[in-house]
């Protein structure tokens, strides 16, 4: 089922997601929704903050993106084939970012037609549990990289335009203040 996508000035854009202790039957229909969702907006990632649900769960598939801008994957230490992995499944995932900060361009499903170059470090070692309950590591570069941190950021309720250069926020902000007052009208009629 394909959900509605909560836009800036919702709040809970702004909540840390919970912990998921077990993967549930209600998870998993969480997860194809989510998936979904995610393609028939033609995004690479989609946070449980995004449908609604204060959860520690993302998913990400990157292959068409990939095709334009590409993404590295290490599987124990070694180069490996991102789409061994895709479509990817992160349920509380811890990350560790590493290597140079680089400038890469960034939208959202949250922010329709907002863009800006963001700057993220370059590599970001992974470990989270896949939708089966499994533990996967991996490190990613790239595209992919950049859409890990980005929606991991979600689930700590820290959107791409906080990470914004002060200049770029200042620029988006008469089209980030109408979509807010957009959102707040629309949840005040709920």
């Amino acid at each position: 089922m394909i959900l509605e996508i909560k836009k800036y000035g919702d709040p809970i854009l702004r909540q840390k997601g919970a912990t998921i202790e077990k993967i549930t039957p209600e998870i998993k229909k969480l997860i194809a929704d989510m998936f979904e969702t995610m393609n028939a907006n033609h995004g690479v990632g989609l946070a449980a903050q995004q449908i609604g649900k204060a959860l520690q769960l993302t998913v990400i598939d990157v292959r068409e993106a990939s095709k334009e801008r590409p993404s590295t994957l290490e599987l124990k230490g070694k180069p490996a084939d991102v789409n061994e992995i895709m479509p990817l499944v992160l349920i509380n995932p811890e990350i560790k970012p590493t290597g140079n900060s680089i400038e890469g361009g960034e939208g959202c499903l949250s922010f329709p037609q907002i863009y800006s170059e963001v700057s993220r470090p370059e590599f970001v070692d992974v470990k989270a549990m896949n939708e089966k309950g499994k533990i996967i590591e991996f490190r990613a570069g790239g595209l992919l990289s950049r859409a890990v941190q980005h929606e991991v950021d979600h689930l700590n309720g820290i959107l791409f335009i906080d990470r914004m250069a002060t200049a770029k926020k200042r620029e988006l902000k008469p089209e980030l203040d109408e979509l807010q007052a957009q959102t707040k009208a629309e949840l005040q009629k709920k």
